[in-house]
């Protein structure tokens, strides 16, 4: 009988504590001398410059998103969002926020098979080699590395600071 019970037992559940601390670092964040519209703009610009495909672009936000390919059975997205705030009375200076997602993905493969049932033998099963492949995502994660940003909004500023920005 305690056999029987060892068999039916679940393993417990993993326990995560607390994945956020917040504090007043602010490396998601920086103050920029320029309107929200021209900060998201030169943000526009930077993520462009690097390869970046545009999802969505205004003058308030501006989202990005960028494949690599490390390896032949791994793949890699990285979504970039940026969002601009004023952070003055006349709205000359303004506050961006960046947040960069990546997705890892893997590749799955699936062989088949094909069944043949012969009335009184039974059936049998022939493994055949045509198999499909398909991407599986397998983790996401906040990018938390400062230098990360910091190159971003090096890169921002430089826009900024290069020309006057046309926006719309």
């Amino acid at each position: 009988l305690l056999v029987l019970a060892g068999c039916n037992s679940v393993p417990p559940v993993q326990q995560y504590g607390p994945q956020e601390n917040f504090g007043s670092v602010a490396t998601y964040s920086r103050l920029f001398d320029a309107t929200p519209a021209h900060t998201c703009e030169a943000a526009r610009r930077a993520l462009l410059s690097q390869g970046y495909l545009i999802n969505s672009a205004s003058a308030e936000q501006v989202e990005g998103k960028k494949n690599f390919q490390p390896d032949a059975e791994s793949h890699l997205q990285i979504l970039i969002r940026v969002v601009c705030v004023p952070d003055s009375a006349d709205g000359q200076i303004s506050l961006g926020f960046v947040t960069a997602v990546q997705d890892r993905y893997t590749v799955k493969k699936a062989n088949n098979s094909a069944s043949l049932g012969v009335g009184a033998i039974g059936s049998v099963s022939l493994p055949f080699m045509a198999g499909s492949e398909a991407m599986v995502k397998i983790g996401s994660e906040t990018i938390a590395a400062g230098r990360f940003y910091d190159s971003f909004f090096d890169l921002v500023r430089r826009y900024l600071s290069a020309s006057d920005l046309a926006v719309e």
